[in-house]
């Protein structure tokens, strides 16, 4: 009776595991994507912990804290109404390469090619997923938004990610990029959403510290996200909203792809 019990319980926690992964799909040049479903997340919201240190005057203390809650922010819901796929990965020099005909990464050797590509602009960046939607008619890519990114990365995390959290799934080496996938993904199976390479995302930049609810239409720059190998543990988080074209060097890309009308029920 145990062992039945117990084959019966591990059978539960196997349907259960493979139920829970979402749906993944390869591409003709070998990119995999992960399907992200509709859903929700807060955004923008600031709330500085107060607390007071030893040895500091009150008076003294009392200033840091009102200028401290003078920086609190609500934040806003920002909805995701449609599914989408995001990439798995980070574009890497090969796929570049194989798309575009060259590698305009400054870190290269010859186990470079599943590295990230970095040095790009964003306008590069753009033109790349053009290209990609044009190589592979059966699907339409581009840049993620920036609440598109924000939401995969969370991966239904409502708070920011804890310091710990990011040493296990960042690589924030300081000296060079990392092959891809070497770190711990996040609950969705995306790996290197935090550190590697900065990534662009369709979204100019607003020159605020946090997103507004509404994109706006113009702007000098565009949103970079996720931090980079040579960014500190503090600026590798969720909520971080940064903009181009930073280093340059550390600069690189993850691609969306459409779900078509065939794969629509995969929103349910």
């Amino acid at each position: 009776m145990i062992k039945f019990i117990s084959l019966k319980l591990l059978l539960i926690c196997v349907i259960h595991s493979v139920l829970s992964q979402q749906p993944t799909l390869t591409n003709t040049l070998g990119m995999e994507f992960v399907l992200i479903k509709p859903g929700s997340m807060m955004v923008g919201k600031y709330q500085p912990t107060i607390g007071k240190p030893d040895g500091v005057p009150p008076a003294i203390y009392q200033k840091a804290a009102e200028m401290a809650l003078k920086d609190v922010k609500p934040g806003f819901t920002a909805v995701i109404d449609k599914p989408y796929y995001m990439g798995k990965y980070e574009v890497t020099q090969d796929q570049w390469k194989k798309l575009t005909g060259k590698n305009p990464a400054v870190f290269i050797n010859d186990s470079s090619g599943n590295h990230p590509v970095e040095n790009i602009s964003w306008n590069d960046a753009l033109d790349f997923v053009q290209k990609l939607s044009a190589f592979d008619k059966k699907h339409i890519y581009r840049l993620p938004t920036e609440f598109e990114w924000e939401y995969a990365a969370r991966a239904g995390e409502e708070e920011d990610i804890s310091w710990s959290a990011i040493r296990e799934a960042a690589v924030l080496s300081g000296s060079i990029p990392s092959a891809i996938g070497m770190k711990k993904p996040n609950a969705w199976g995306l790996y290197d959403m935090l550190g590697n390479v900065w990534e662009w995302v369709q979204d100019y930049y607003n020159e605020k510290i946090f997103a507004d609810p509404v994109p706006p239409g113009l702007g000098k720059h565009h949103v970079l996200k996720g931090a980079s190998f040579t960014g500190d543990v503090k600026n590798a988080t969720y909520m971080t909203h940064a903009a181009g074209p930073g280093n340059g060097f550390d600069t690189g890309l993850r691609v969306v792809m459409e779900v078509r009308q065939m794969e629509s029920n995969l929103k349910d």
